[in-house]
């Protein structure tokens, strides 16, 4: 879902296993050459899903490495495969009412920019929720932790899972101190 903490907690999640962090939103702007809004604006939502499917599929094979995709990825059957089987696919997944309070002043988003954000974010949920669910391997429920506390949740369910390694990831991930 949009504001669900996939960028973020992504970039911190690939650092703790120390390897490669791709936001599949910049790779597509990158290869579209303009912004998503903008390609959206001018060439449609088919040919943008189009593309997304692409750089997904792209994305699905490479070896090793922690991808954010965006929030609509689940709407195309072809993601939702290529994320389930060839991915460990961890879901984020915070109440509408909870991305609402973390999106209320984001003017960025043109899916929210509508007379009511919140009842939108309920119905993209209503319409997401269960397509996340079927795509996921592990469902992490975010509520108000810090990013630090998400990243040793999804590090625990992947070491419990046999997925990554416990002797090659850190001790748990701690906040760090401010610089002075």
């Amino acid at each position: 879902m949009p504001g669900g903490g996939k960028s973020t907690v992504g970039r911190h999640l690939a650092r703790a296993l120390n390897v490669a962090f791709v936001d599949a939103d910049t790779e597509i702007e990158r290869r579209i050459g303009c912004p998503i809004r903008v390609f959206f604006e001018r060439e449609g939502e088919p040919r943008f899903r189009d593309i997304e499917q692409e750089v997904i599929g792209e994305l699905a094979e490479r070896p090793s490495g922690v991808i954010a995709t965006g929030g609509g990825a689940v709407l195309r059957e072809a993601n939702r495969r290529a994320l389930r089987e060839h991915t460990t696919a961890v879901y984020l997944r915070s109440t509408p009412e909870e991305l609402f309070r973390r999106l209320r002043h984001d003017t960025h988003r043109p899916l929210l920019q509508v007379a009511d954000p919140l009842r939108k974010l309920r119905e993209l949920f209503a319409e997401r929720d269960p397509l996340y669910r079927q795509t996921a391997h592990f469902v992490i429920e975010t509520g108000r932790p810090s990013v630090p506390t998400l990243v040793n949740m999804i590090l625990m369910q992947l070491e419990l899972a046999g997925v990554v390694d416990s002797s090659t990831v850190p001790s748990p991930v701690e906040p760090r101190p401010p610089q002075r």
